[in-house]
């Protein structure tokens, strides 16, 4: 929560969070308005998410169900927030002018060089509204777990401003809690679920490619080149998304591009993704390795087969037991078909 808030502190804010010794960030607005008409896809998939996890966490309280409602809040902030919005978010910042270099900490390890965006542009200030927006209702929703630290950056962050003294002025306790988006809310910023597909494509693309630089071996922060075969039109926001949460040097999109033998390949829902090898690999070595993946898997497979092909075995164990063996047959004969295949793309 602290370094979600200071990432938005060090985009420029007038709230009262340290961000770091020395430090004058640029000065937006506050939970300024947000516009509908500068909304990306991806603010609008982060806004649909939110409300998802207000309704559930909401409900999960109202039951008294609170290992539900911290599971709901944990996949929205940190896998759907952090993970995807924050990161998606640079985009815009990066697309505006930058004028100086600040280090930050997005989430645990992770550490790069951010540079503060223009005040002048209005679809960096509108990115901050929605940020501002998500962050003021998720605060509300992790109080009842965690006071202290929503108490702080409430304040710090200038949440409580101009609120009155008894709807959060004072104490974030006395914060409205947050409710799901009405129709009208809805309707007036377009918040329709197709949006959730389309954004939910884009990161499909990302996992993908990111699968892609796993099988081939490729540490996850070396920068390397990828390249899009599109479906459809693939505007110049959404392959700067793509690129910045693949941590990838180049996204090319190419309608034309025609892979070298053995060049690692994926299908997507935005067409097909490669990731040209030339310089990152030693494809002697990498057939070797890969090799002896292939038969570390298939004694696994082979181990678990003949379990399964036992009747002392199946008659006896609890269900439970023989769909935990089945299950993991699937999943190694899945690593084993990915191994296979990149063999066959290196010529193997």
């Amino acid at each position: 929560l602290w370094n979600a808030c200071r990432f938005r502190q060090m985009q420029g804010s007038t709230g009262n969070l340290p961000v770091s010794e020395g430090d004058s960030p640029e000065q937006f607005e506050i939970q300024g308005e947000i516009d509908p008409r500068l909304l990306t896809s991806d603010d609008k998939w982060i806004l649909l998410k939110l409300n998802d996890a207000i309704r559930e966490v909401t409900q999960a309280l109202a039951e008294y169900k609170f290992s539900e409602a911290t599971a709901a809040l944990y996949r929205f902030f940190w896998n759907e927030y952090c993970d995807w919005y924050v990161e998606a978010s640079k985009a815009v910042f990066n697309s505006a002018g930058r004028s100086r270099g600040d280090e930050t900490l997005t989430s645990p390890g992770q550490s790069e060089r951010l540079l503060t965006s223009s005040p002048t542009n209005p679809r960096v200030a509108n990115t901050l509204a929605v940020i501002d927006f998500v962050l003021s209702h998720t605060l509300r929703m992790f109080h009842p777990f965690l006071p202290f630290i929503t108490e702080e950056l409430w304040h710090g962050m200038g949440y409580s401003t101009d609120m009155p003294p008894d709807q959060g002025g004072k104490t974030i306790m006395n914060a409205p809690w947050p409710k799901p988006f009405d129709s009208d809310f809805r309707d007036f910023y377009a918040l329709d679920d197709c949006y959730l597909e389309f954004a939910n494509n884009k990161y499909e693309v990302v996992t993908q490619g990111r699968n892609l630089r796993r099988v081939a071996n490729i540490q996850a922060g070396k920068k390397v080149k990828f390249v899009l075969k599109p479906l459809n039109e693939v505007l110049p926001h959404d392959a700067e998304v793509i690129k910045i949460l693949l941590n990838a040097e180049a996204l090319e999109i190419a309608s034309d591009y025609a892979a070298k033998k053995g060049t690692p390949a994926a299908h997507t829902p935005m067409g097909e993704l490669f990731l040209p090898l030339e310089g990152l690999v030693d494809v002697a070595a990498e057939k070797i390795r890969l090799t002896k993946k292939a038969e570390e898997y298939q004694t696994e497979i082979t181990k678990v087969e003949q379990k399964l092909a036992n009747p002392n075995f199946t008659q006896k164990v609890p269900p439970q037991v023989l769909v935990e063996h089945q299950q993991r047959l699937a999943d190694w004969q899945t690593k084993l078909a990915q191994i296979k295949a990149s063999l066959e793309n290196l010529g193997a």
